[in-house]
C-alpha cells in the first residue's frame, strides 16, 4: 500500500510532489468551472428544444452556483475528519455519476435537478484547492502557487464555451452534460495517488446541519424571489412573502452561527476587517466571471446571430491569454500590495463590460474577442490578491474555514450576480420571445456599476 504520509510523497516524488498535488485539485476545479460554463453556451438551444424562456432556462446555471454556494461552507467539516484526499475524491465520483444522468434528462426539471446535484458536488470540491496551496505551500511561494492553480479558474471559463459549442453544433446539447467526466474520473486517479493524508485530525464534533439548512433555504428563498420579479404582475403577495420569510431565515442563521460551538461560518473571521474587505472583493469577482460568462455567449446568439461554436470560440483568445498572464499575477500577489492588484483588475473587467454595453449589430467578432480578453485579464489579476489578501492574515488552523468563507462569498456573488443579469434581460425588449440587443445593453451597464462599486471596499484592505 502506498504511502500518502507527506514525508512518504516526498520520499516518492521528491519536492514537486507539492505541484502534483495543485495539479490534481486543480483538475477539480477545472470541472466545477468548465460545469458552471460549458452549459452557457447550450441555453439558446435548451430552450428551443424544451420550449422554455429565458426567465426559466436560467436556472441551468443559477441552480448549480447556488447549490454550490451552500455546500462549500460544509468542507471545512469534511476536511477535519476526512482529510482532502477522501472528501476530494468522493465528490469527484458522484458528481461524475451525476453528469451522467443530467446528459439523459429528459424534462427541463430533470436537467435543472442534475445541475443542482452537480452545483452541489462542486461546492465540495471548490474550496479544496486553495485549502491545499496554504497548507503545503510557504508563505513566500503562496502567490505563484495560487497563480498557477487559478490557471484552471479561470481557463476552464474561458475554455469552456468553445468546447461546448463545438458539441452543440458537432453533436447535441446532451454531450456538454458529458463534457466533464473524462476530467472528474481522472482527478479521482490522482487525488488517491497524489494527495496527502491528513497530519492530524481534531477531537470530532457535530457538523452543523441546520446551519446549513437555513442558509441554503435563506439563498434558495431569495433567488427564487428575485425570479418571480419577472412575472410581477399577480404575484406580488408571494413575492413579499417570500421575501420576508428570506430575511427572518438570514436572521435566524446568524444567530445560529453566533451561538454554536461548531458553526458552519466561523464568525469570528469577520473581526479582521482585511477578511471582509477581501469577502467583498470576492463578491464582486463572482458576479464579475460568472455574471460575464452568462452574458457573453448568450449576447452574441440571441441579438448577434452567432452560432454555438463562434460563440464558444469568442472566449478562446481570453484563454490563451490569460494561460500567459495568470501566473504572472500570483507572482505579484506575493511581492506587490493586494488592494492596488485587485483595483487594476476591477478597472480592466469594468472597461470591458462598458464596451459590452455600448455594442451594436455591426460590430465584427475580432472586437468583441478582445473586449472579452480585457474583462478575462482584469478577473486574471483580482483572483490571487484577493486570495492572500484574505488568507494572510489567518492563522493556519484558520485557513480551513477561511478558504471555504471566501470561496462562499466569491460563489454567492456569482449565484445573485447571474440572477440579477437575467432578471435585468427579462425585464428589457424581446422580439419574438428572444431578448434584444437593448436588454443585453441594460445587463452589461448593470454588471460594470457593480463590480466598479467594489472598488471602494477593496481600497480599504490592508494587504
Amino acid at each position: 500500500m502506498s504511502d500518502n504520509t507527506v514525508a512518504g510523497l516526498k520520499a516518492r516524488y521528491g519536492e514537486r510532489w507539492r505541484w502534483l498535488a495543485v495539479a490534481t485539485v486543480m483538475l477539480g476545479t477545472m470541472a466545477t468551472v468548465l460545469s458552471a460554463t460549458v452549459v452557457n453556451v447550450a441555453l439558446h438551444d435548451i430552450m428551443l428544444e424544451f420550449g422554455i424562456r429565458q426567465g426559466q432556462v436560467h436556472w441551468l446555471a443559477t441552480g448549480f452556483i447556488a447549490a454550490m454556494t451552500t455546500t462549500m461552507l460544509a468542507s471545512s467539516w469534511l476536511l477535519d475528519h476526512f482529510g482532502v484526499r477522501k472528501t476530494l475524491a468522493t465528490a469527484m465520483f458522484l458528481f461524475t455519476l451525476i453528469s451522467l444522468l443530467g446528459g439523459f434528462a429528459a424534462t427541463p426539471q430533470q436537467l435543472i435537478a442534475a445541475r443542482i446535484g452537480q452545483g452541489a458536488m462542486a461546492g465540495l470540491m471548490q474550496p479544496m484547492g486553495m485549502y491545499l496551496v496554504f497548507r503545503i505551500f510557504p508563505r513566500n511561494r503562496r502567490g505563484q502557487a495560487m497563480g498557477i492553480y487559478g490557471m484552471g479558474v479561470i481557463l476552464a471559463p474561458a475554455l469552456g464555451p468553445v468546447l461546448g459549442g463545438f458539441l452543440v453544433d458537432q453533436l447535441d446539447w446532451r454531450f456538454v452534460m458529458f463534457a466533464p467526466v473524462p476530467v472528474t474520473l481522472a482527478g479521482v486517479f490522482m487525488a488517491w495517488r497524489f494527495l496527502p493524508l491528513p497530519v492530524s485530525q481534531p477531537a470530532p464534533y457535530r457538523f452543523d446541519l441546520p446551519g446549513l439548512v437555513l442558509l441554503g433555504a435563506t439563498i434558495g428563498l431569495s433567488l427564487d424571489t428575485l425570479n418571480r420579479l419577472q412575472q410581477f404582475s399577480g404575484q406580488q403577495g408571494r413575492i413579499m412573502a417570500e421575501g420576508a420569510v428570506a430575511l427572518c431565515l438570514l436572521a435566524l442563521f446568524v444567530v445560529r452561527e453566533r451561538k454554536t460551538r461548531h458553526p458552519l461560518v466561523n464568525i469570528g473571521l469577520l473581526r479582521n476587517p482585511s477578511f471582509v474587505y477581501a469577502n467583498l472583493g470576492a463578491m464582486a469577482l463572482g458576479l464579475a466571471l460568472f455574471g460575464s460568462t452568462y452574458l457573453v455567449p448568450l449576447f452574441v446568439q440571441s441579438s448577434l446571430g452567432f452560432s454555438a461554436t463562434q460563440a464558444g470560440l469568442l472566449m478562446l483568445p481570453a484563454g490563451i491569454v490569460l494561460g500567459i498572464t495568470f501566473p504572472l499575477a500570483g507572482r505579484l500577489a506575493d511581492r506587490l500590495s493586494a488592494r492596488k492588484l485587485v483595483i487594476f483588475g476591477i478597472s480592466l473587467f469594468a472597461t470591458s463590460a462598458i464596451l459590452f454595453a455600448l455594442s451594436d449589430l455591426e460590430l465584427a467578432f475580432g472586437w468583441l474577442a478582445l473586449w472579452t480578453v480585457l474583462g478575462r485579464i482584469g478577473i486574471g489579476f483580482m483572483l490571487p490578491a484577493l486570495s492572500t489578501g484574505a488568507l494572510n492574515p489567518l492563522a493556519p488552523e484558520q485557513l480551513g474555514a477561511g478558504s471555504s468563507t471566501i470561496n462562499f462569498t466569491r460563489q454567492l456573488g456569482g449565484a445573485f450576480g447571474v440572477n440579477i443579469v437575467a432578471l435585468t434581460i427579462e425585464f428589457g425588449d424581446h422580439s419574438g420571445g428572444i431578448p434584444t440587443i437593448e436588454a443585453f445593453h441594460s445587463a452589461w451597464w448593470l454588471v460594470a456599476v457593480f463590480v466598479a462599486v467594489a472598488a471602494i471596499p477593496v481600497w480599504k484592505m490592508r494587504a
